[in-house]
């Protein structure tokens, strides 16, 4: 559907991409994540077509449109700021591109009131001012806009990174059924690692204008292939020298395992000695801060109701070395 073929993008003497390389399929919820200024936004604004790449291609449908204009590349976009026109009204907004390629009175009516159903706006929204609309149904208007044009692929740079906490949740889950339901082809950009592994089929994952790893979810949460993305998707332990050494692992590499990886009991035949600083409850789970051999190790256990540990207690602290990733000093 997608290809970047060897991207490189330099501004000035800055090379804000450095050999990218993306294959996104027919269908796909594919996201770009990563920190602030690690290259995800350059790449999709490299996409659309706002910026050239210095070197390499970009490939739609085996077709080049590297140099393709922005308006012939029927791609919808969503920016973060929505970029919606504030004084129109709803429907206008939505109409927008469709005016732009002149489609007739009658067809922009219905194309704009189908689009709008799809996304639950109601015929009193559409008649609405967009600066009378809350949050979520901006973002709903921002998409319909993308969409009403029938575009090839649809790229979102951050749409949910101006909204609460709860609405961002409920609105992610709506993201993720409108594109199931419209089944277009989504290149999503964000720095929410939860964000990224609860939308997408497919993610790479940007540190410094390069790409640390493309995966699923699952590739990218349990088999992380460098230390910057083990680090930065989801939370992790570090693994000191006495636990390392205790599990007779290489001295010249760096040590990690995940917070639901490791298992605590009250007693057992195996495991490291361990004694209960804190804990975090979330209802689901809890999350205990237990210290051992030197360290303190964050262990997240699923709430039973039953197996409780409360500070103070001592426990066993049980490491599979299978569940450690490691990567080189």
């Amino acid at each position: 559907m997608i290809r970047l073929n060897n991207i490189f993008v330099k501004f000035d003497q800055f090379e804000a991409l450095r050999d990218i390389n993306v294959h996104v399929k027919e269908g796909q919820f594919y996201t770009f994540l990563g920190p602030s200024g690690c290259g995800k936004t350059t790449t999709l604004r490299t996409i659309t077509g706002f910026i050239e790449p210095s070197s390499g291609s970009v490939l739609m449908r085996d077709q080049d449109i590297t140099h393709v204009p922005i308006e012939k590349r029927n791609i919808g976009i969503v920016f973060q700021s929505y970029a919606l026109f504030p004084t129109m009204t709803v429907y206008d907004n939505i109409a927008f591109g469709l005016k732009i390629k002149k489609f007739s009175k009658s067809d922009i009516k219905r194309k704009v009131t189908e689009i709008a159903s799809k996304v639950d706006l109601t015929d009193e929204h559409l008649q609405k001012a967009v600066s009378q609309l809350s949050g979520g149904q901006q973002q709903r208007v921002a998409i319909a806009r993308a969409l009403v044009t029938e575009p090839a692929i649809i790229c979102m740079d951050e749409p949910l990174s101006n909204l609460d906490a709860k609405l961002r949740v409920q609105l992610r889950n709506e993201l993720k059924k409108m594109q199931r339901e419209f089944g277009i082809t989504t290149i999503y950009v964000t720095h929410d690692q939860e964000e990224a592994l609860t939308l997408s089929d497919c993610i790479s994952v940007f540190n410094k204008g390069v790409i640390e790893q493309t995966g699923s979810p699952n590739e990218i949460y349990n088999h992380s292939s460098t230390e910057f993305v083990a680090n930065f998707i989801g939370d992790i332990n570090k693994l000191e020298p006495a636990i390392t050494s205790a599990l007779n692992l290489p001295e010249n590499q760096n040590h990690f395992i995940r917070l639901e990886r490791i298992r605590v009991e009250l007693e057992s035949d195996s495991g490291f000695d361990g004694i209960i600083e804190s804990q975090e409850y979330y209802g689901l789970y809890i999350k205990y801060y237990i210290h051992t051999n030197g360290q303190t190790l964050k262990v997240i256990e699923k709430n039973d109701g039953i197996n409780l540990y409360s500070t103070g207690d001592s426990v066993k602290v049980i490491i599979n070395p299978d569940d450690i990733m490691s990567y080189q000093a």
